[in-house]
């Protein structure tokens, strides 16, 4: 793991690889540990760069508040910083949000987005009580230890079929959750609301949402889909919302395509 300071932030990152960048986002209760698959199974034709958000892994905590135009300029930044130029930017989860919130502001950096199990912010995606409801939860829970929480998220993230050594990884990640870290991602990405960003996109756009994906439904997609004229859709079977995590090969493989056909 390497660190940079960008914007007074210590930002820790993970990289492999050579050729056109890839930059890895990642969701609430993570960081760049969740990209190992993808680290190992795309630098054979890409330099993938799998940044700690701030407040996560070893980044330090953001200042408050900080909002998603703090973490898109950041995230800009760090781009800068670590030499990236114009990179491919795939983002999970929250990880999605902020890629939306970075072409909003910075519209230059993307040279294409991946949008896996994307909103465009819990406000701009999901219903005010939904949203409502997963801030009170997190809220009343990210102060306890996590032995009393981490588990209750393990149905909403993955299948039945994930493998036990990657609900090991995902439980390890999520009981590292610092809680200031957490509730600034929080406080920026309920209340964010992206839809406006979603028609004036004009780069190649894949969205990757797994069919039992129970935090981010097909709803959620095709919503996007019909909004972002350069978009395809493509939904992965029986897969849940960390996709990346739960179905590595199928998953890999469709940025491979993706990014492939969109090389000039």
């Amino acid at each position: 793991m390497d660190h940079i300071e960008v914007e007074g932030l210590r930002i820790a990152y993970r990289h492999a690889g050579e050729g056109p960048a890839l930059v890895l986002l990642h969701g609430a209760f993570s960081d760049s540990r969740a990209w190992r698959p993808q680290l190992d199974g795309l630098s054979d034709a890409f330099r993938v760069v799998a940044w700690d958000a701030p407040g996560c892994g070893g980044s330090s905590d953001p200042p408050e508040p900080f909002g998603m135009a703090g973490y898109a300029d950041c995230l800009a930044g760090f781009v800068d910083a670590v030499g990236l130029g114009r990179p491919h930017v795939l983002g999970l989860s929250f990880g999605g949000g902020l890629a939306l919130a970075l072409y909003e502001r910075h519209p230059e950096l993307p040279r294409t987005l991946v949008l896996a199990s994307a909103y465009a912010g819990w406000a701009g995606s999901l219903p005010p009580e939904e949203v409502e409801q997963r801030r009170q939860r997190a809220l009343r829970e990210i102060d306890l230890p996590p032995e009393q929480w981490v588990r209750g998220y393990l149905p909403g993230l993955f299948t039945e079929a994930a493998k036990p050594e990657v609900i090991d990884q995902a439980l390890a990640m999520m009981s590292e959750t610092r809680p200031a870290g957490m509730r600034a991602m929080l406080s920026a990405f309920a209340d964010a609301d992206l839809r406006h960003v979603l028609p004036h996109i004009d780069v190649p756009t894949l969205l990757l949402y797994g069919d039992a994906d129970q935090r981010a439904p097909l709803s959620v997609a095709e919503d996007l889909h019909a909004k972002i004229s350069a978009s395809k859709l493509v939904v992965l079977p029986g897969v849940g919302h960390d996709s990346a995590m739960e179905a590595p090969g199928a998953f890999n493989a469709e940025v491979r395509g993706f990014l492939r056909s969109s090389q000039p």
